[in-house]
């Protein structure tokens, strides 16, 4: 991970929370404006008393993240280096159970976006280190994984062992760090992947095509025959959820298997990640992250928030025109796929002659119909070491077809059923720690009843809970 300045890390810091603050309305976002920059100031202090040593560019950081109109005094060296010697224990922010509260029995995931927020500014507070600092950005990924899952608190890593006697040298970060590469996939492997995901009919059809394509133009080239013009940039439309990311990681690894990219790897950015708040920034932070890019593939999240949106203050055509700029100059190094809603990347496409002209192969992922989330559950079952009992696994199939049948624009796929996965074991396992001594049944085990437990709870009512029809139930049985 590079290095950041203050000045950028504060940058990437406001674009990341005004981005965020769009999907909130209400109380929720009132919350949010007025205990965000708080409370990542506080997360700010616990990664750098992990980190290797305050520096002056943790002072232009500190001073640089705030949002609001009001800011705060600056801070000094010295007044930072007494608040990490004693950071506050790592907590979630005040308003992140009411997140939690308001997305329970919707399909929208405001916390879960928060998570993917907090990910990305712990990571930047991660590089104010000089050089990054390994225990640093551990300590942010343990941070991020507790807002997650609900687990334990992470504490502050260790300090490094002190070298030992005899001059014999402690390992150093980079000794530390190096690993053995694991071996790299086939093009058989990688295809194979590809088939076994749950569902994409078509989208699979799609890349065998674009890679049978690719695979002869290639022999042609080598046999001295003419080719046509290809474009191997690609527009992925379709709601969230519906593997987008996973399809463009395994083509990534796909193109280079086959020969068409050097490296094969995935740099994946949303708007956030592209736009700067001032003018010139903007080219400048969109070439770091082509450059990160540069023999892979650049996948482009929810890409239509780049076209303008506020005039002449919207950076985001700044941005456009350095990624089609590099599209031009790194034609035999570079694929750029953009993805997000069928109909705002239509309009997205079709407002600017360069993305249309570059940009002419669509890949279409449909929603999950009922049967293909049940089959994508079931996978989740058996990869985390759980079973369904006869009735959840005879109960399921119709609540996932009516789940699809009632979808509406907040539908979210996989991510609505790995949210749904991820109640119900928290669920379970609240049950199964009331047993003396649970078994390995026990302790694998699904039940319908978890199941009636985790609707409840993300419907919002307490643990435990019955509802009216089933009090009426039982009283008929009587």
């Amino acid at each position: 991970m590079p290095t950041l300045s203050g000045s950028v890390i504060g940058q990437k810091y406001r674009s990341a929370i005004s981005t965020y603050r769009k999907l909130l309305d209400g109380s929720l976002r009132l919350a949010f404006e007025q205990e965000a920059d708080s409370y990542f100031r506080r997360c700010a202090l616990g990664i750098w008393a992990a980190g290797s040593g305050l520096q002056e560019n943790h002072v232009s950081a500190y001073n640089a993240i705030c949002s609001g109109a009001n800011r705060p005094a600056q801070v000094l060296y010295l007044e930072l280096c007494a608040a990490v010697e004693d950071p506050p224990a790592f907590a979630p922010p005040g308003f992140y159970p009411q997140l939690l509260s308001a997305d329970r029995g919707t399909a929208r995931n405001r916390a879960g976006k928060f998570c993917d927020l907090c990910k990305l500014i712990f990571l930047l507070f991660a590089a104010a280190d000089d050089p990054t600092s390994q225990r640093a950005v551990d300590y942010a990924t343990d941070c991020v994984n507790y807002l997650r899952s609900g687990g334990g608190v992470p504490a502050l890593p260790k300090e490094p062992a002190p070298a030992a006697q005899g001059g014999e040298q402690p390992q150093t970060q980079t000794q530390e760090q190096e690993q053995p590469k694991e071996p790299e996939k086939s093009l058989e492997e990688l295809m194979e992947e590809l088939n076994s995901l749950c569902g994409l009919e078509k989208v699979k059809k799609d890349v065998q095509s674009l890679v049978n394509l690719v695979k002869i133009r290639r022999l042609r080239e080598e046999q001295g025959l003419p080719v046509a013009a290809m474009s191997l940039h690609l527009v992925f439309m379709g709601n969230p959820g519906t593997g987008k990311t996973t399809v463009a990681r395994l083509l990534a690894g796909i193109y280079k298997a086959i020969g068409v990219l050097p490296k094969g790897q995935l740099v994946e950015v949303d708007r956030s990640g592209l736009v700067a708040g001032y003018v010139g920034q903007t080219a400048i932070q969109t070439q770091k992250v082509i450059q990160s890019a540069l023999g892979g593939i650049l996948f482009i999240d929810e890409a239509y928030t780049l076209a303008s949106q506020s005039g002449s203050n919207d950076f985001g055509q700044e941005a456009i025109d350095t990624i089609l700029k590099a599209m031009e100059d790194h034609r035999r190094e570079l694929v750029v796929i953009v993805a997000g809603y069928n109909e705002l990347m239509n309009r997205f496409i079709h407002s600017n002659p360069g993305l249309e002209s570059r940009f002419n192969k669509y890949i279409y992922f449909d929603d999950y119909r009922g049967e293909e989330l049940f089959a994508i559950f079931r996978s989740m079952c058996k990869k985390n070491g759980y079973t369904m009992d006869s009735e959840l696994e005879a109960h399921l199939p119709g609540y996932f077809e009516e789940l699809y049948e009632n979808r509406d624009e907040n539908f979210g796929n996989a991510r609505d059923v790995r949210n749904l996965f991820e109640v119900l074991i928290a669920v379970q396992s609240n049950r199964v720690a009331q047993m003396e001594e649970p078994t390995r049944e026990d302790l694998m085990a699904l039940t319908l009843a978890d199941f009636r437990q985790a609707e409840r709870e993300e419907n919002g009512e307490e643990a435990g809970e019955e509802t009216c029809e089933e009090t009426a139930g039982e009283s008929g049985k009587d």
